[in-house]
């Protein structure tokens, strides 16, 4: 079982940034994926093997990566729209996965409570 936390939401005005972590209660260095999760669909994921994959929306604007040492996920969010605004929640896998089966809620068994984005224009 791998109990997830997330923080660093709040809000910003359009164009401004927000770097987003989640905590998980054990180590993650086994995990074979984790990924963020807005309204259930994928925004951004890393594999096994560091791989990163993100939805289009968010392509050159955010930044997913890992912290082995500090059990951490992080999302560094760009240039915010007022379309990012959300309810951003953490995930981690139980299986390898790659490609756009990352970006997918099914692969996915472990699930963070989220945290609120809000973009104001």
């Amino acid at each position: 079982q791998v109990q997830l936390v997330e923080s660093g939401g709040g809000s910003v005005q359009t164009g401004g940034s927000l770097r987003l972590s989640c905590t998980a209660s054990t180590s993650i260095s086994s995990v074979p994926g984790m990924a963020w999760f807005r309204f259930r669909a994928g925004v951004a994921a890393i594999g096994y093997d560091g791989s990163t994959v993100y939805a289009d929306s968010v392509k050159g604007r955010f930044s997913i990566s890992r912290d082995n040492a500090k059990n951490t996920l992080y999302l560094q969010m760009n240039d915010l729209r007022p379309e990012d605004t959300a309810v951003y929640v953490c995930a981690a896998a139980r299986s390898r996965y790659s490609g756009d089966y990352l970006l997918q809620s099914f692969s996915y068994a472990y699930w963070g409570q989220g945290t609120q984005v809000t973009v104001s224009s």
